[in-house]
């Protein structure tokens, strides 16, 4: 199985950008198709982006569409979420998940594995 580390959160400006990575162990990323998650006070977890294990095709929640990219490096081992164009209603934490299934799904039961997040604050 994978173990799965975030990392990068702080807090930024309005309009301001930051990365998270998400350092896998255990097994490589390209086993996995992987997703980015995110969870604000009160609500409930959130799909925000994913790269298929299968062809490397994204997909993004419409809410980050535009602002959001996601990236996966072999070589590292590791995923990014590049964030560009931060809101304040993009304030959560924000977590990482692995599934064996082949394509992105914006679901989040059919990810098995998750990390421990990584929290993302956004000043007005």
């Amino acid at each position: 199985q994978v173990q799965l580390v975030e990392s990068g959160g702080g807090l930024v400006q309005a309009g301001g950008s930051l990365r998270l990575s998400c350092a896998a162990s255990g097994r490589t990323v390209s086993s996995y198709t992987m997703g980015w998650f995110r969870q604000a006070p009160g609500k409930e977890r959130e799909f925000a982006a994913a790269i298929s294990r299968i062809g490397g095709n994204t997909y993004y929640a419409d809410s980050v569409k535009g602002r959001f990219t996601i990236s996966r490096d072999n070589a590292k081992n590791a995923v990014y979420l590049q964030l560009n164009g931060l809101k304040p209603e993009d304030t959560a934490v924000y977590y990482c998940a692995a599934t064996t299934r082949p394509y992105a799904s914006g679901d989040v039961s059919p990810y098995d594995y998750w990390g421990q997040g990584t929290q993302v604050t956004v000043s007005s």
